[in-house]
């Protein structure tokens, strides 16, 4: 049952709790069945996921809906090509059907066919123990500092790069640029190459280059990224796709690894911290997620958790993207402000973009609407419940909060909200959780020079 109320959504029926109340229900019944699914991503590397369901015959219907959420959720935070169930064939024929050209989830298996360039699979599996176990790799990627290394941040507004010797920072510039708009991409390749030259010339020799860069990265290849959007199709595949790798070869053989910036940024805040198990949330343009592990190791995740469901209410408001319903970015990102701002009375009609509509909403709450208070805190609950959702499959020590709308005084009501509705709705994971804004000692270890960390450099 939901103690703390999403006061502005009070339709809002989180995904933790249903999955909560579904165990309780599988652990009642007398004759429970197995199930296990298996995402297969690239490198012969998978994520599997098990759990006991109702007998097929009762109640399907809520264990299909359920099962969708979950599999789906898998999906976006691994990524991969292939989804393979077993012990529910009720379950599996769903699936096999939701994920077509055709089918509800069109958008989910088109965009991961193109990230993995294979066809997208929904598969069967006779035994359950086939694929329950994960075959996961996170070696020697970030926190190494040793040797002359180049580390870049590629952001939307401005590149940041930084020469670092033995984990000294010996030179760094922020260069504004505008490579969303920019549909050339010789542009996107000069300005790469140009800052990777400038900091070459602050070492001695370079030893290994790391990239942070927003969108899907596979064996160091742009799959898809939002900073070449403009680049047309037919250029993309020979000029953007190993854009990174061929301008580091301009600089030597050295070792190059190419990350998802919500990844590094995580590895930024972890190593700033000297703690792993770290999950970065960005809640800005969209909601944007990065993972370390223990260890501080980026794991290859996929980690769009904007795509994550994480609400049940069959009237909630779908995507532009996917289509699809419940999903994170209505709820942890500047569309969530938008979307809450009517039922707080705020009109955000009279701008036209959504950074123009956030800002109305920070201006009124600044002013001390109390309405506008009432959107942060709706907000706040909406990540208790996310966050509970995400522990399923991440393990999380804390949660590092970033983007436009965690700035000002929002920002620390969704956080002092989030930390009440976890004391009360899952007090187990309150007590285990760290929930925060970066602070400076987070912020200690810039993004670029968490960059420059990712390849490992061999001792001679």
């Amino acid at each position: 049952m939901m103690k703390t109320k999403a006061i502005l959504d009070p339709g809002f029926a989180p995904l933790a709790l249903a999955l909560e109340d579904y165990r309780r229900d599988v652990a009642a019944c007398d004759r429970p069945q197995r199930f296990a699914v298996r995402i297969d991503r690239d490198q012969g590397l998978y994520s599997s996921y098990a759990l006991d369901i109702l007998p097929e015959g009762q109640d399907d219907e809520r264990t299909v809906q359920l099962l969708d959420r979950l599999v789906k959720s898998l999906l976006w935070m691994r990524g991969g090509y292939r989804i393979t169930t077993a012990g529910s064939p009720v379950v599996h024929q769903h699936l096999k059907t939701a994920y077509t050209p055709q089918g509800a989830r069109a958008f989910d298996q088109g965009f991961m066919a193109r990230v993995y360039e294979r066809p997208f699979e929904v598969a069967y599996a006779d035994n359950w123990e086939d694929i329950a176990i994960s075959n996961e790799n996170a070696s020697s990627i970030g926190k190494h500092l040793n040797g002359c290394r180049i580390g870049f941040d590629a952001g939307g507004s401005d590149r940041k790069v930084s020469a670092v010797m033995d984990g000294e920072t010996l030179y760094s510039e922020e260069v504004v640029w505008h490579p969303k708009v920019t549909a050339d991409p010789q542009y996107h390749y000069d300005g790469i190459l140009s800052a990777f030259k400038t900091a070459a010339s602050y070492l001695p020799r370079v030893d290994a280059i790391g990239v942070s860069s927003a969108g899907v990265y596979i064996d160091n290849k742009a799959m898809i990224a939002s900073l070449f959007i403009q680049v047309p199709d037919h250029l993309y595949e020979t000029k953007v796709k190993n854009i990174y790798i061929n301008a580091a070869r301009e600089l030597g053989e050295v070792p190059l690894v190419v990350a998802n910036d919500g990844d590094v940024t995580a590895l930024a805040g972890a190593m700033g911290l000297n703690q792993g198990q770290v999950l970065g949330i960005a809640m800005g343009t969209s909601e944007a997620g990065g993972y370390v592990d223990e260890q501080m190791r980026i794991m290859g995740w996929l980690n769009e958790l904007a795509f994550v469901p994480v609400d049940l209410n069959p009237d909630a408001m779908a995507d532009e993207w996917s289509g699809d319903i419940g999903c994170g970015v209505k709820y942890l990102s500047q569309d969530a402000v938008i979307k809450l701002a009517p039922a707080a009375g705020i009109d955000v009609s009279a701008v036209s973009t959504p950074a123009e509509k956030l800002k109305i909403v920070q201006e009124q709450l600044a002013k001390g609407n109390p309405e506008a208070e009432k959107i942060f805190q709706t907000i706040g609950v909406y990540l208790a419940h996310g966050i509970a959702w995400y522990a399923n499959f991440y393990d999380i020590s804390r949660v590092l909060l970033m983007g436009r709308v965690t700035s000002g005084r929002g920002g620390d009501l969704i956080v002092s909200t989030a930390k009440q509705a976890m004391a009360s709705d899952y007090p187990d994971l309150a007590k285990k959780i760290t929930l925060s804004l970066p602070d400076e000692k987070a912020r200690r270890v810039g993004q670029s020079v968490a960059a420059a960390s990712l390849p490992e450099v061999k001792k001679a």
